[in-house]
């Protein structure tokens, strides 16, 4: 098993983080796995180097190593961990895509999508396939496509059991690199999970979406094997809100400040998502002893072909 944990450094690790990292670390201990570290800074306008240390050494003080690169990886300069560091992997891919004769230029804004699709830009758009067929040049600042074909994906979720999705229907075409000379978060993770051997995805329940067309485009590169997936709850602050990096309220860097300990932290997003049923401290040494993680690792031990 290797799993990931893999924050952006456009704020400060916040209690939603500290439950991803309680499921990740509980689940690659308990299965005997290793645990990756990626800062995924593929947003280099949003991504900052403050934000970067702050998580390091948030991670530092919750006692969540990982397996690699370590923490001090990152802080001795380039480090195969961090996205802006992995070019390389990204053009390999993209060359990938094209050789199929997949790519296209795309010159529609997101505003022009939101509007063909009678929607608003902060909805989830199904991109209509307007430049597909337009042939238009690639420029420097030329954002790319890829066709994705009308399949139905298949999977096994280790929370949600038997699912299926469509991501032709659902979302269209992927974006893959932007007109600021971006990488997507849906092409870089993708690639980055085939290049590192990720064996299980482990993330929150917003990214659920997003697994079908994850699986597609992994087989579009070559990968014959999806990985396993657990989309996990998260800590929501009303029925239809997800905390985020802006809750001052909940950020690791704030409550340490507060006075609370690492166990305190722990604890107290375990309870959160109902991992526990006494709200207490909890050191993440004794994240594999939860009895819930016990339970969804031995659902992902049965998973196994």
């Amino acid at each position: 098993m290797i799993t990931r944990f893999a924050p952006a450094p456009t704020g400060h690790l916040h209690l939603g983080h500290v439950v991803n990292a309680i499921y990740v670390w509980g689940l690659a201990r308990a299965l005997s796995g290793r645990v990756l570290l990626r800062i995924e800074d593929h947003d280099r306008t949003r991504s900052r180097a403050d934000y970067e240390r702050a998580i390091l050494d948030d991670l530092d003080w919750l006692g969540l190593a990982p397996d690699e690169p370590s923490t001090d990886a990152f802080r001795g300069g380039v480090c195969e961990g961090r996205q802006r560091d992995r070019q390389p992997v990204y053009e390999r891919a993209l060359a990938t895509l094209r050789a199929q004769g997949l790519v296209y230029v795309c010159g529609c804004s997101r505003r022009e999508i939101a509007a063909a699709a009678g929607g608003n830009a902060d909805d989830e758009l199904r991109y209509p396939g307007t430049c597909a067929e337009k042939r238009l040049p690639e420029r420097l600042g030329s954002a790319l496509r890829v066709r994705l074909p009308a399949t139905v994906e298949r999977f096994v979720d280790g929370v949600h059991g038997e699912l299926e999705q469509r991501p032709s229907v659902q979302c269209g075409d992927l974006l893959l690199r932007d007109r600021d000379g971006h990488w997507t978060y849906q092409f870089s993770v993708v690639a980055d999970d085939m290049a590192q051997g990720i064996t299980h995805v482990i993330r929150g329940d917003d990214l659920l979406a997003s697994t079908g067309r994850q699986i597609l485009l992994a087989r579009l590169l070559g990968r014959a094997v999806a990985p396993t997936f657990v989309h996990h709850p998260l800590i929501m602050k009303s029925p239809t809100q997800k905390l985020s990096k802006a809750d001052r309220d909940t950020s690791v860097r704030d409550l340490r400040a507060s006075g609370l300990t690492a166990a305190d932290l722990v604890g107290r997003a375990a309870y959160l998502v109902g991992l526990t049923d006494t709200l207490g401290p909890l050191c993440a040494a004794e994240l594999l002893r939860l009895p819930r993680v016990g339970e969804l690792a031995a659902r992902l031990t049965a998973l196994e072909p």
